[in-house]
């Protein structure tokens, strides 16, 4: 089936239950008590833990938040570019302190969910123009906020994995193969 980026709105309710519920997939996994784990990489190319909670805060407020606000209030207003990769290095997120920043994170999450629930009636269909993507709903970028908390929940424990696997020196096929 070929869904468009304007699916009706039936479960906006769900996505942001699922927003919220993620907070706390978030604080479980974030609890870390292995200094050395916050910095690791597995390799240079790849985000170390510290980095990862960094661009979430990023995206939380200056792409997802703001462009579901964007696409509901103020839709005739140019969108502003963001620079997930750039920021890495643009906002020193390496340099920051790790417990400071997952406070932030949950923080960030708490304000968005609140302002989410206190919408009067949102017209999910409203949208605004992507340069590249085109007509996006407040409904898609909804969507795919939730998305993305998926796609670094997985990098985290994809991250966990190669970490214990690291540090442990013995193969991990006992416990089953990682898909």
């Amino acid at each position: 089936m070929n869904r468009s980026i304007f699916v009706l709105p039936m479960n906006a309710e769900y996505l942001i239950r699922q927003l919220e519920q993620n907070t706390g997939v978030f604080k479980m996994l974030l609890e870390v008590h292995d200094h050395d784990f916050i910095f690791w990489k597995p390799n240079p190319e790849k985000w170390c833990l510290l980095e990862v909670v960094c661009h979430l805060i990023d995206e939380e407020r200056e792409d997802f938040r703001a462009r579901v606000d964007l696409a509901l209030h103020r839709s005739s207003e140019e969108l502003q570019p963001v620079d997930p990769q750039g920021w890495v290095t643009k906002r020193a997120y390496i340099e920051q302190d790790y417990f400071e920043k997952c406070k932030e994170l949950f923080h960030e999450r708490e304000k968005s969910i609140h302002w989410l629930k206190s919408l009067n009636e949102p017209v999910w269909d409203a949208f605004i123009n992507h340069p590249k993507l085109g007509k996006m709903s407040a409904y898609f970028i909804l969507s795919n906020w939730l998305a993305h908390d998926y796609l670094h929940i997985k990098q985290i424990i994809r991250l966990k994995y190669d970490y214990i696997r690291k540090i442990s020196d013995v193969h991990l096929n006992y416990a089953g193969d990682w898909v």
